[in-house]
C-alpha cells in the first residue's frame, strides 16, 4: 500500500490530483485490488498522459516510446516470460551492468527486484504506456523460440565449416510443427518457430530477406507488411537452405529462382506453404504464401456476401451460360470467391474443368487442371483442350491475354458457364480491359454475363474499436452531409491487434449484372465516362464500390481511413 501512497503523494505534489480524488481512488482500489494508476486513468480522474509526465516531473525518468523501438531479441532470456507478463515490464536494453526496464508503474519496486535478481544487473526504470508495453511483450516473447534457436545456432556454426549443411528432409517427415523437441536441430526449431508465429499473427506470407548485415524476416499481415525479427548474417545460409529442402528445391542452385511448396500441421491447422525463391545481391530472397486448408470449403458466408451482393451472386448462381468475371487489383480476395463460386456449382450432375496457376485448394468432384508453360501448356492452350472434354462450367484462374479472353468468350456463347478473373480496378473499367487486349465489342456484349468487383478492407480491432464524432474533413472527403448523432468508428490501438487497431479483412464488393442498356452501350462502344453516368442514375440500380464502402464503415466494420485507402477515387 506504500507504494500506493507514495504514487497518490507524487502526483498531489505535481498538481495532478487533490487528497479527494486520492482517497476516493484509494477507496476504489481496495475493492478491485487494481493499481492505483489504473483506477485513476479509469475512473477519468486523470489521463494516462498526465500520469506518465507526473512521474517525468517527479521522479526524473525517461518516458520511452515502445512502438518506435525495436528491442534486441536476446533480451527475452534476461528477463523471463513469466516476470515480464506478471508485472507488466519488458527490457529495453543492457548497457554494462544495467538494463533498462519500461514500465507503465515505475514505482512497482516488487517488479524491479524480481528483474534485479533474474538478470543479475542494476535496473533502471522507464516509463512506459501501459498498452505498448504489453504489445512490447507480446512481440518481444513471439520470438522466444526463434531466440533460443538463434543461439543455438550460432554456437553450431562455430563448430561447422559451411554455412549450407543442414539436417536433412527426412527430420520433417511427421510435418507437425509446435513439439520443440531436444531432438530438434536449431535450425529446424527457427524455422519452424517462424511458420509457428506467421499461424499465430493470421499472416497471408512470410518474407525472408537477406540484406547486407542481417536477415529479415517480414510478414504480411491485414495486407500490410510487418518486421517481425531479425537473423544474424553467418546463419542466412542454414535458414534458406533449410526452407529449400522442406520445399523439394535444389540447395545448390543459387542463381535462378524456384518454385516449391510443402504441408505442416501446426496449432490444430493444416497449412500449405507455396515456396518461391529469388537470388538476390545479398542472397536468395524467399517467400512463402500460407494457405489454411482446414478451414473447410469456401462458401459465400465465409466470403463476406450479404444483403443485396448475396442476391445478384445467387441469382449469377443460377444462370447456365456466359461469362462471369472476377476483377481487382492482386490480392483482393478474387481467388477466394471463385472458390466459393465453385463450391457452390459443384455438383454431381454437371462437368466442372477448372484451370489454375496454381491450384490452391483441391475441390472434391471438380476436375481441376494445372498451368504449365514449360510445357507448352498456356491458359489458352489448356482452354481449347477442356472444350474438348464436354464441360458444363469452365473456371478460368486469369485471363492474361487477348487469346485466352475471346476463347472464354466464344465457349460462353456456345452453352458454357465460364469464371475468371481479370486485373482491373472497377466493374466498368474491365468492359475497357477486354477491348483492350482485343475482344470485340459484340463478343463481350453477347458473352458477358455478369462482373464482380471486390477489395478488401481492415476490419476494425474489436477489443479497442471506440466511436467518434466524424471531421468536417472526413464528411467532405466521403461526400456525406452531416446527420444528428452521426458516428465513425476506430481502433486507439492494443495488444490483440498489435497497436494498429486493425484485425482481420472484410471484402467489399461491386456488383455489375449485364442488362440490354448495358449491352446496347457496350455495342456501341460508349466510352466509359458515359456508362458510369447511366449507372449513377436512380433507376439503374447499381451500387458503387465506394457506397458499399460507406455502409460498412457507418455499420462500424472499418475506417475511413481504409475507405479512401481501397477506394481511392479521384475527384
Amino acid at each position: 500500500m506504500a507504494g500506493y501512497r507514495r504514487l497518490g503523494e507524487l502526483l498531489i505534489a505535481a498538481g495532478t490530483i487533490n487528497e479527494e480524488q486520492l482517497n476516493r481512488a484509494l477507496e476504489i482500489q481496495k475493492e478491485t485490488k487494481d493499481r492505483l494508476g489504473t483506477v485513476l486513468i479509469e475512473h477519468n480522474i486523470i489521463t494516462e498522459d498526465q500520469l506518465i509526465e507526473s512521474l517525468q516531473m517527479q521522479l526524473g525518468i525517461e518516458y520511452i516510446d515502445l512502438t518506435q523501438v525495436k528491442i534486441p531479441i536476446e533480451l527475452a532470456s534476461a528477463v523471463p516470460k513469466t516476470i515480464a507478463k506478471q508485472y507488466g515490464v519488458v527490457p529495453v536494453q543492457i548497457v554494462r551492468d544495467e538494463i533498462y526496464l519500461a514500465m507503465s508503474d515505475p514505482l512497482n519496486f516488487y517488479a524491479i527486484e524480481e528483474v534485479k535478481k533474474s538478470a543479475r544487473k542494476k535496473v533502471v526504470p522507464m516509463v512506459a504506456r501501459s498498452s505498448s508495453v504489453e504489445y512490447a511483450i507480446q512481440v518481444l516473447y513471439g520470438n522466444e523460440g526463434a531466440a533460443k534457436a538463434i543461439e543455438e545456432m550460432k554456437m553450431e556454426s562455430a563448430a561447422s565449416a559451411n554455412g549450407d549443411s543442414v539436417t536433412p528432409a527426412t527430420a520433417f517427415t511427421t510435418n507437425v510443427i509446435g513439439d520443440d523437441s531436444v531432438s530438434n536441430a536449431p535450425t529446424i526449431r527457427l524455422v519452424n518457430s517462424i511458420i509457428e508465429r506467421a499461424v499465430d499473427e493470421r499472416a497471408s506470407d512470410i518474407h525472408i530477406e537477406p540484406r547486407e548485415e542481417d536477415l529479415y524476416v517480414r510478414m504480411r499481415i491485414d495486407g500490410l507488411m510487418r518486421e517481425i525479427l531479425t537473423v544474424p548474417k553467418d546463419l542466412q545460409n542454414s535458414v534458406i537452405s533449410r526452407i529449400k529442402v522442406i520445399s523439394g528445391l535444389d540447395i545448390s542452385e543459387k542463381r535462378v529462382p524456384q518454385d516449391g511448396r510443402f504441408n505442416v500441421h501446426v496449432r490444430g491447422k493444416d497449412i500449405d506453404l507455396r515456396v518461391s525463391t529469388l537470388p538476390t545481391v545479398y542472397g536468395e530472397k524467399i517467400v512463402a504464401r500460407l494457405l489454411d486448408k482446414s478451414d473447410g470449403r469456401v462458401t459465400k458466408e465465409k466470403v463476406g456476401l450479404t444483403g443485396r451482393d448475396e442476391e445478384i451472386f445467387d441469382k449469377m448462381m443460377k444462370w447456365h451460360s456466359g461469362v462471369i468475371l472476377l476483377v481487382g487489383p492482386t490480392g483482393s480476395g478474387k481467388t477466394t470467391t471463385m472458390y466459393a463460386m465453385i463450391n457452390e456449382l459443384n455438383k454431381p450432375e454437371v462437368n466442372l474443368v477448372t484451370l489454375e496457376d496454381p491450384v490452391e485448394y483441391n475441390v472434391d468432384g471438380v476436375n481441376q487442371v494445372q498451368i504449365n508453360e514449360k510445357t507448352g501448356m498456356t491458359f489458352a492452350a489448356g482452354l481449347r483442350a477442356i472444350l474438348r472434354q464436354d464441360p458444363d462450367i469452365v473456371a478460368v484462374g486469369e485471363i492474361r491475354d487477348g487469346e485466352t479472353a475471346e476463347i472464354a468468350m466464344r465457349a460462353a456463347i456456345t452453352g458454357r458457364l465460364v469464371l475468371s478473373t481479370i486485373h482491373t480496378n472497377d466493374a466498368v473499367g474491365t468492359i475497357e480491359r477486354l477491348q483492350d487486349i482485343g475482344v470485340e465489342p459484340y463478343l463481350t456484349a453477347s458473352a458477358l454475363r455478369g462482373i464482380i468487383s471486390q477489395r478488401l478492407v481492415r476490419r476494425i480491432c474489436p477489443h479497442c474499436k471506440t466511436a467518434y464524432d466524424p471531421s468536417i474533413e472526413e464528411l467532405e472527403d466521403l461526400r456525406l452531409p452531416k446527420r444528428p448523432g452521426m458516428k465513425f468508428y476506430r481502433g486507439t490501438g492494443c495488444p490483440e491487434c498489435f497497436n494498429t487497431g486493425y484485425r482481420g479483412r472484410a471484402a467489399i464488393f461491386e456488383m455489375l449484372p449485364m442488362n440490354q442498356a448495358v449491352r446496347e452501350m457496350i455495342s456501341e462502344k460508349e466510352r466509359r465516362s458515359v456508362i458510369e453516368e447511366k449507372l449513377k442514375s436512380a433507376d439503374s440500380g447499381f451500387v458503387s464500390m465506394r457506397e458499399n464502402a460507406i455502409r460498412m464503415m457507418l455499420e462500424g466494420v472499418t475506417t475511413v481511413e481504409e475507405v479512401m485507402r481501397v477506394t481511392n477515387e479521384e475527384d
